[in-house]
């Protein structure tokens, strides 16, 4: 560790901040860290993201890069050493989409109207090369974690995931494994920045999407409007649904956003309870009622009657005895 923050005191004397205010921003579920950089009325945003993990710094830069030729607002990176993963990049503000609405509610729908936009502007236009693209089983078998860790922390038991796979690789195929396009994975309110000085589509400053790969239409929109942090209202989800839908000719859209919403809401729930029994952050335990919520408006979908009747069998809802039990429980 103090070798690290050596060698990261070291690239920003390189870019002539060494003298700058510094100030650290909260962190997320991953192992990268964020400071702000004040030098008088400059600012900068330093970011420490260690190489060799799922959240490669290079992969970073490569979409920032990309989502930047297509008009769109990540941040500008002034400065980088990727084989170190330390970046010096612009700093987008405060103005975070869930700050914004919970101080205005009424600017949830144009907010959320630009966000969608975006994502439509995506889905037109060719990803990079060389992404990720998982198979429907692949995806099914990553929401089988809320098996592996939340069902065997809740119930002492790991249920064979093979018909919980099964059917959802099933609904997944049928109902939504169309036509790729570049998805960003955390597509979500405090993901967004609010730039209202910018124009068209680069007022939705972009945040962490250094994961992104190949995915299918509408993951991304389900991200947004069934968001594990914040409640979007009925009615603006369900009209950024519709406007999604028509902007990108989606057909049957309502089963594939059931099944996709399924499918992300089953491996957040897993990955929630991981966090909490690896790492220690029982914070995201809190937010497990929500998605739950969420799960089980999804799988009430007729295409996912079989799905459903899995997940009844192998995992109890996130009452407090069950968030408590996970709390108290550790993976290795």
């Amino acid at each position: 560790m103090a070798d690290r923050m050596t060698a990261r005191d070291a690239f920003v004397a390189a870019q002539g901040w060494a003298d700058a205010a510094r100030e650290a921003l909260a962190g997320d579920a991953s192992a990268r860290r964020y400071w702000r950089l004040a030098r008088g009325a400059e600012r900068a945003i330093l970011m420490d993201n260690p190489p060799g993990i799922a959240d490669d710094p290079v992969a970073f830069a490569n979409i920032a890069h990309h989502l930047a030729g297509l008009g769109l607002s990540p941040p500008r990176i002034f400065a980088a050493d990727l084989p170190a993963g330390f970046l010096l990049i612009e700093d987008l503000g405060d103005a975070v989409y869930d700050r914004v609405i919970a101080a205005e509610p009424s600017q949830e729908r144009p907010l959320y109207d630009v966000a969608t936009d975006t994502l439509a502007h995506l889905s037109v236009h060719p990803a990079p090369d060389g992404l990720p693209d998982l198979t429907a089983q692949d995806w099914a078998t990553a929401a089988a974690l809320s098996l592996d860790a939340y069902a065997a922390a809740a119930t002492g038991q790991t249920p064979d995931p093979t018909a919980f796979v099964a059917r959802l690789t099933d609904a997944l195929l049928t109902h939504a494994d169309g036509p790729r396009v570049l998805i960003l994975r955390d597509f979500h309110a405090q993901n967004l920045i609010w730039l209202p000085d910018r124009q068209g589509l680069a007022r939705a400053g972009l945040l962490d999407f250094q994961l992104a790969q190949m995915g299918q239409r509408g993951y991304d929109l389900i991200s947004l409007v069934q968001d594990a942090r914040r409640d979007v209202t009925p009615e603006t989800a369900a009209a950024m649904k519709h406007r999604y839908a028509d902007a990108t000719g989606m057909t049957a859209p309502e089963a594939a956003f059931a099944v996709l919403g399924a499918q992300r809401a089953l491996r957040i729930v897993g990955v929630f309870a991981r966090l909490a029994m690896t790492q220690g952050k029982t914070q995201y335990l809190s937010l497990l009622p929500r998605v739950w919520a969420q799960l089980q408006e999804n799988i009430a979908h007729p295409a996912l009657a079989g799905l459903a009747a899995e997940v009844g069998r192998h995992l109890p809802s996130p009452t407090p005895d069950v968030l408590n039990r996970i709390s108290r429980c550790q993976m290795p």
